[in-house]
Parts: structure tokens; sequence; C-alpha cells
């Protein structure tokens, strides 16, 4: 990400923080004259301790000095959780100027995480890189996706298919509220390797061919962990619910799993040991 790209990045999350908060929830009035939602630009600086000119020059965009400490004052004004302030430093700072281009990972995974994959036998899980190119996953999450040995190296980009393939837009009763949490940790990442200019050309690629991927981007959700509940209408399995747990992968190579586990008293174990069951002997 250059540098251009990076304070329109920095600027962007800060008016859509700005926008979420309710002036009541601070202890202002909602006002009949407020023409935009949120806080005003000078109640932020106003409760972060800074001049309003300041503030402005920040969420403008403009390279100007910032510090830790003022940093941390403006994620308190805009109720940041920790993920969001540690984008906020991440953008403001470009803390890894000179990431080296992440090529895709074509060699097994270490023999620790491939006996991880094999135990969750039935939880549908997947390992992905930072730039969320899938680079494992179990038998259980080819049962309940898609089968990736069958998709091209190249094309195995999780958020890629989550907008391209309707066999996944198809599977998650609530696609939008599926396709956030992805995109939650994604966003983490990019914030993080802002030196790392695959960012700036995906995102281009992905605006381009999605609309709605650009309107989901924009809301600047940002979390490196999140719990989600999801709900699937598979094909062959029908209702299933699984809980969406992600986890770092602790290594030289930086990787992320996204394990499901099945809802307890839902049968979705039960219906993903059929399911396999079936297909195999049919294989």
């Amino acid at each position: 990400m250059n540098n251009k790209n990076r304070l329109e990045a920095l600027s962007a999350f800060l008016k859509s923080k700005r926008a979420n908060i309710k002036p009541q929830s601070v202890g202002l009035p909602t006002g009949t004259r407020r023409r935009t939602p949120g806080l005003r630009r000078e109640e932020v600086a106003h409760m972060a301790g800074v001049s309003t000119t300041w503030y402005t020059w920040l969420e403008q965009g403009r390279d100007i000095s910032v510090s830790s400490s003022v940093l941390d004052s403006i994620a308190a004004a805009l109720q940041l959780n920790n993920d969001e302030r540690k984008y906020l430093h991440d953008l403001a700072f470009e803390v890894n100027p000179n990431v080296p281009q992440q090529e895709i990972i074509q060699k097994k995974l270490p023999s620790s995480l491939e006996k991880i994959l094999s135990e969750l036998k039935y939880c549908p899980t997947l390992i992905t890189d930072r730039h969320f190119q899938i680079v494992g996953w179990n038998r259980a999450a080819a049962h309940v996706f898609l089968d990736f040995e069958q998709i091209p190296i190249e094309q195995r980009n999780l958020i890629r298919l989550v907008f391209a393939r309707k066999e996944l837009r198809a599977l998650a009763v609530n696609w939008e509220h599926f396709v956030k949490g992805f995109l939650s940790i994604f966003r983490a990442y990019y914030g993080q390797y802002v030196g790392d200019e695959w960012y700036e050309q995906f995102l281009e690629e992905m605006i381009h061919l999605y609309p709605e991927f650009q309107t989901l981007w924009q809301e600047n959700e940002v979390s490196t962990a999140p719990e989600l509940l999801i709900e699937f209408r598979h094909a062959k399995a029908g209702k299933m619910l699984f809980n969406l747990t992600s986890l770092q992968v602790q290594g030289n190579v930086d990787l992320w799993c996204s394990i499901y586990t099945s809802v307890e008293e839902s049968a979705t174990e039960e219906k993903l040991k059929r399911l396999m069951e079936k297909t195999e002997k049919n294989s």
C-alpha cells in the first residue's frame, strides 16, 4: 500500500467510525441541525483533547505527525475496540512499510497442522494465509463448502470465492453475515501489512467485479477473531448450524485457522457424518 492509499484508508476508517457513534451515547444532545449521522469532527476533537483543525487534517488523510498517546485518545473518543485501535495505529504509523510479496504456499503444511486438520474430523476447518489464500482444509470442509482440490491454486482465495461461487452464496442463510466475518479479519491483515501492494491490487479487482464487495468493505469492520453463529442450508444435508472460531497460527508463516463446530442439539454433526459417509461410498 503506498502512502496515498494508506492515508485514504485511515481517512475512510475515521469517518466511518465517527458516523457510527450516536451523540446521546456520549452525553451529547441529538439536535435537529445535524446534517450527517454520528458525531461532528469538532466533537471528536474535543473529547480527544486535540484541536479541531488537527483532527480535521487527520481525517482528511493529510500526512501529519501523530503520536501513540494522541491516537489512543482518538480511539477512546471513537469507542474503538482493541482490534480497531490496533488497526488505527497500523495505518497511522505504517509499521510494515516494506513487506515482501507473499507467494502462494504450494508445499505441504507442517505435520502438526496436518494432524490438527485430520483430528477435527467433523469440524469443517480452513487454513488461510494473510492474503486469505486457502492453504489447507480438511475433508469436512470439502463436503460442506467446496472441493478445493478441484480449484486451481491461484484461484483458492477465500474472499474471492465467497463472492464468485454461487454454491457459497447459496450456502449461508445470511450471506452478508457470513462474509463480514471474513472481511473483518482480512481488514486486520490489511492494516498490519500496509506495505504489501498486493492488497490494493486485490481490492481494486474485487470492487470492479463485485459492487456488493465495496459496500461491505466500506463498513470498516475490524476483528482478529470474530465469533459467529452461522446457519447453512446445504444442498444435500439441509439446515446446519455452526459456531465459527478463528485462531492465529503461531510460527514463521502468518496463517489463520477457521474452525466450524456444530451447535449442540442441532443435529448438524449427525448430518455431516451421513453426508460424508454417503459421498465416500458413492465415490
